[in-house]
């Protein structure tokens, strides 16, 4: 938690809140949290544990679809790992969101490759697309035993921090996501392309 660097500042969306014990830490430091939770039971727990604290609201809702804010906002989360990839594309595929950091729970080798793309290539498809407005960063390893029920690979915590100013404006962003995927497509050599290579490339062709 700690780590998160969460200030008075912050609106921050846990996504898979739990029990609540996360929840907990976050009402102590963020101006408000957004606690979102899928299992009905487990949003029961949350609404009597933080019904008197008055910067936690608490959600039912899917992570993968819930309703985000408007306004800059953070996002804390340890999700199943099955959705992942999923809840990933969904924070960073649109770069005009209010979204400025996220703190992540995922699994190792995921968080080892979002942070590898920030060195250099390769450049997987996603590391290219996402790689003008968000910065990964690999934080601390959780070992397997850490968690219960316990998973079968290790976890990591994945920092995603929105670049200012970003290196493609927000406004073409939907333009240069076709254009990444166009270049993986037909181009043998797309992954030996580093962040940067792959803006100056869009910028060429986009004169």
């Amino acid at each position: 938690m700690a780590d998160a660097g969460v200030t008075g500042d912050d609106r921050v969306v846990e996504l898979g809140a739990g029990g609540g014990v996360l929840t907990g830490a976050l009402a102590e430091r963020a101006a408000q949290v957004l606690a979102v939770e899928l299992d009905p039971k487990l949003v029961s727990v949350l609404a009597r544990r933080f019904a008197r604290v008055r910067n936690v609201a608490v959600l039912q809702g899917d992570a993968r679809d819930a309703l985000l804010p408007a306004n800059p906002y953070r996002v804390v989360a340890n999700l199943p790992f099955g959705v992942t990839s999923t809840v990933l594309r969904r924070l960073l595929d649109a770069p005009a969101s209010g979204l400025r950091r996220a703190d992540l729970i995922v699994q190792w080798q995921i968080a080892r490759e979002r942070d590898r793309v920030g060195h250099g290539p390769p450049t997987d498809l996603l590391g290219a697309r996402w790689g003008p407005w968000w910065e990964f960063r690999r934080g601390r390893r959780l070992p397997a035993g850490c968690f219960r029920p316990r998973p079968p690979v290790d976890a990591a915590v994945l920092v995603v921090t929105r670049r200012d100013p970003p290196l493609v404006p927000v406004a073409m962003s939907r333009k240069y996501a076709a254009f990444v995927a166009r270049e993986f497509r037909s181009t043998a050599d797309a992954r030996d392309r580093s962040v940067p290579q792959w803006v100056e490339r869009f910028r060429q062709l986009a004169r």
